[in-house]
């Protein structure tokens, strides 16, 4: 029995669609990675009892840390983006956390930047606080060990194929390096990455979405937990192409769930169909409730799935909406990811 909410929100679902293609369902997927991260710090001594927890978020992950705080007796500050809606604000508030939320900002980059700056301010004010990090501090990546372990007993890691946002580089960097270790062996898996046009992480930030940028799964600042090495290939999807991808997930397979579980549905599928030997699992980070007016409202808009697919590319120049493929051949970071993900290794190393 679990002994908290936080513990069974966390936990996600295996569902079979077919044959070949599992989808990872989730609640709230960042739950798993700050659970095990406040618990680490605990264990550790970093933190007591008490102590408050900082953090930036977009949404997702200021209510798993207000869950995790909730489960631990700690306290929750967020800084959070003009994306937090009503709902979560009102979450938050029941929980306990304090939350700062940013002005309205169309700009992306300048809504993160301006978190980042208002992080260090209130450091200084607060130097006792406790900042989690979420995007540069690699114990966000334990939690993921025993969802690892679970995908291993029910699909194994022969021809195994995982697809998912990018986001952090927590949720699938951590799958990908735990269902590689040692001891049980590597065996043969491929990790597949999702990403937002716009994104810097693997170089599309010169090419912009004309709807939204899809959240959670792209960044328009270097994230030093993502490691670019672990990744096979990568896919940049349009919100398009995502709303296609999350209507016919739910219409044909009752999924419901978030706008990126759409692209990574998209991509998994085609991945599948270009290795028919292999079994494919993408995550689907979240439910579909946050987009039931922005995306599931608009699905007579939506594009019959069989008449996309990704255009074929050999480097980020040839990027173009909706849809492009690239392979990335486990090779490293650009400059500036390379750098934010170095000083990050150096300065946490706890997988």
């Amino acid at each position: 029995m679990d002994q908290h909410i936080a513990e069974s929100i966390g936990r996600p679902d295996l569902v079979r669609l077919d044959d070949r293609l599992v989808c990872l369902r989730f609640e709230t997927m960042k739950v798993v990675s700050a659970l095990a991260a406040v618990r680490h710090l605990l264990d550790t001594g970093a933190v007591r009892r008490g102590d408050t927890l900082l953090d930036s978020s977009s949404g997702i992950y200021a209510y798993a840390l207000a869950l995790a705080c909730h489960r631990h007796g700690m306290r929750c500050h967020i800084v959070g983006s003009t994306t937090v809606d009503h709902v979560l604000r009102t979450q938050l508030a029941v929980l306990g956390a304090t939350l700062e939320q940013m002005e309205p900002c169309s700009d992306l980059k300048l809504d993160q930047k301006r978190r980042v700056e208002r992080i260090h301010e209130i450091l200084v004010a607060h130097p006792e606080y406790h900042w989690m990090r979420q995007y540069h501090d690699d114990i966000h990546y334990l939690g993921y060990r025993a969802v690892a372990d679970r995908i291993r007993e029910a699909t194994g890691t022969e021809g195994l194929t995982v697809v998912g946002g990018v986001g952090s580089g927590a949720s699938t960097g951590a799958l990908a390096r735990y269902l590689r270790a040692a001891p049980r062996g590597p065996g043969d898996v491929e990790l597949v990455g999702v990403q937002p046009y716009g994104s810097i992480t693997f170089g599309a930030e010169h090419v912009s979405d004309p709807e939204i940028i899809i959240a959670g799964i792209g960044s328009s600042i270097p994230f030093g937990n993502v490691s670019h090495e672990l990744y096979d290939t990568l896919h940049w999807i349009s919100f398009d192409a995502a709303l296609a991808g999350s209507v016919d997930l739910l219409g044909r397979h009752a999924v419901f769930a978030g706008l990126s579980a759409g692209a990574g549905y998209l991509a998994a599928r085609h991945e599948r169909e270009r290795a028919p030997e292999r079994t494919v699992l993408f995550v689907a980070a979240d439910t579909g409730h946050r987009y039931v007016d922005t995306v599931y409202a608009r699905h007579r808009e939506a594009a019959p799935i069989a008449d996309l697919a990704p255009r074929e590319v050999i480097d980020q120049s040839q990027l173009a909406l909706p849809w492009s493929r690239m392979r990335w051949n486990r090779a490293p970071a650009a400059a500036p990811a390379a750098a934010a993900s170095a000083l990050t290794r150096a300065s946490s190393q706890v997988i």
